[in-house]
């Protein structure tokens, strides 16, 4: 067996089904697409084999899986309602102010670098390859630092009672 062709039987079995349920809950369960950016995802790092290895590929592939599915839907002309970004919208004007004002105090709690990476992503809608670009970090840093700063912001966002 090529050595290549080794590493993405290694890639599908080890990340295919973890995968999978990531990229249907970003996409609202349509299978056949997540199944596509699956593949999509697995053979990018399948490429990329000099760079990542099977058993740590994880937060690799779900960061390119995001990314595919970002673009696509960037491709059809917006972004995909299904695809959370923050709290719900607040019922009315003084509450959606309110929360705002929360929201802001929130995340300059964050640290600079979290508080840049959640702004990247969420605020100016980049994804991880063109938030990494803009800050000159390695999209695995993006990735990470998004992983803790929305942890920070959902509990800094917890005390002031904007999220349940």
């Amino acid at each position: 067996m090529d050595p290549g062709e080794e590493v993405v039987r290694r890639l599908y079995d080890r990340w295919r089904g973890p995968l999978h349920g990531y990229v249907l809950r970003l996409i609202g369960g349509d299978h056949e697409h997540a199944e596509e950016v699956v593949r999509e995802a697995l053979l990018r790092a399948s490429q990329h084999a000099d760079e990542v290895t099977p058993e740590d590929a994880g937060p690799w592939l779900h960061a390119v899986a995001r990314d595919l599915v970002v673009s696509g839907l960037r491709r059809r002309g917006g972004r995909d309602s299904r695809i959370p970004v923050g709290p719900p919208p607040p019922t009315d004007e003084a509450e959606r102010a309110l929360q705002g004002w929360q929201v802001v105090e929130a995340l300059r709690a964050l640290s600079p670098a979290h508080r840049a990476v959640v702004v990247e992503l969420y605020y100016r809608r980049r994804t991880v390859t063109e938030a990494s670009a803009t800050l000159v970090v390695p999209t695995g840093t993006v990735t990470s630092r998004c992983f803790y700063a929305l942890r920070a912001l959902r509990d800094a966002l917890d005390e002031r009672g904007v999220t349940s």
